[in-house]
């Protein structure tokens, strides 16, 4: 999803943040936020729910035939809508962007950013088949930063994965939350690294 010197350039501009912040900034991208396994399911259980209905009042055609009629519509659409390409598109926006969320709720808590000194730590997070793009700030920060601050941050990094420039998105995303931090958490004299400065990619 990434390449090797963009990732070296994340991990230099989030180097360089943290140089004039108290703040931690860590780094998701996900390919995706869950398998959706259930889905296609899902849907070949409704389409093979009404699938008998125009062939029981337009045909005379047996009980059985139908029933074997109906399994092989809920057979072959799972099989058909289990492809990963389809799979995706078949999820309704709400479910994408609710399944993007836990898993960046997971990620922060994964990577320890709720377990920083000051409660300093800052999750960017990508997850490109849902299109949804947040950033989780932990309490120290929330206590002074409204969560829209956040939404430059956010729209420059959704416009560079977009443009397919997603080191660059996530290079000017961390300059701006780097930016936020340096006003309202300044280094101090204990500002050192807590957490590794570098992009992850899951």
């Amino acid at each position: 999803m990434i390449s090797e010197s963009d990732k070296i350039r994340i991990s230099a501009a989030i180097h360089k943040a943290e140089s004039q912040t108290a703040g931690e900034i860590f780094c998701v991208i996900a390919r995706h936020s869950s398998e959706y396994r259930l889905m296609p399911i899902a849907w070949a259980a409704w389409l093979a729910l009404f699938a008998p209905a125009p062939i029981i009042y337009l045909t005379s055609w047996s009980a059985q035939v139908i029933y074997l009629l109906q399994l092989t519509v809920f057979l072959t659409s799972t099989l058909t809508l289990s492809h990963p390409k389809l799979r995706i598109h078949i999820v309704p926006r709400q479910a994408k962007r609710d399944r993007a969320h836990a898993e960046a709720m997971r990620q922060f808590l994964a990577q320890g950013l709720d377990k920083t000194e000051h409660r300093t730590g800052v999750l960017i997070f990508a997850s490109t088949a849902e299109r949804y793009v947040e950033i989780v700030a932990d309490a120290g920060i929330n206590e002074k930063v409204a969560p829209q601050i956040w939404d430059d941050a956010i729209n420059v990094l959704v416009t560079a994965i977009k443009a397919g420039r997603t080191g660059d998105g996530f290079v000017a995303a961390i300059e701006r939350c780097g930016a936020v931090l340096r006003t309202h958490f300044p280094p101090g004299a204990l500002n050192h690294d807590e957490l590794p400065n570098k992009l992850l990619e899951i």
